[in-house]
């Protein structure tokens, strides 16, 4: 058992570095080309799947970090929508024409009933 350990823990490093190193896109491959990479991952057993880890695979680093604001006071990076000033000025915006809309169909609506309404009573009046 334990002489199949190494065989055992070899093969999954070579599928696991493998499938990593061909779903990358080549160009944020490190250090060597693709290919370099997908050969030394294949002939050399543990030491080119340790080194794709190592050096050949792009770093990953967090879509946000906390960092210090730049000089000129203005967060350059991702932020959540509800702490984005743009996106809330947009939907205060969106809203406020939203409502506008609506009072002028509300406005629209009521002329319409009161035409109905008066169109009926001639109606009446006439008969």
């Amino acid at each position: 058992m334990l002489r199949a350990l190494p065989v055992v823990i070899d093969v999954a490093l070579l599928v696991y570095c493998l499938i990593d190193c061909i779903q990358t896109p080549p160009c944020q491959v490190r250090n060597l080309s693709k290919t370099v990479w997908l050969l030394l991952i294949i002939f050399i057993a543990f030491a080119g799947p340790i080194a794709w880890l190592v050096a050949g695979r792009p770093s990953r680093t967090p879509l946000w970090q906390p960092s210090a604001e730049p000089a000129g006071g203005r967060y350059t990076g991702r932020r959540a929508p509800d702490d984005d000033p743009e996106f809330l000025a947009s939907i205060q915006a969106s809203d406020e024409r939203h409502e506008q809309m609506l009072a002028e169909w509300e406005a629209q609506l009521r002329e319409r009933e009161s035409r109905l309404r008066d169109h009926d009573s001639d109606d009446d009046s006439s008969r």
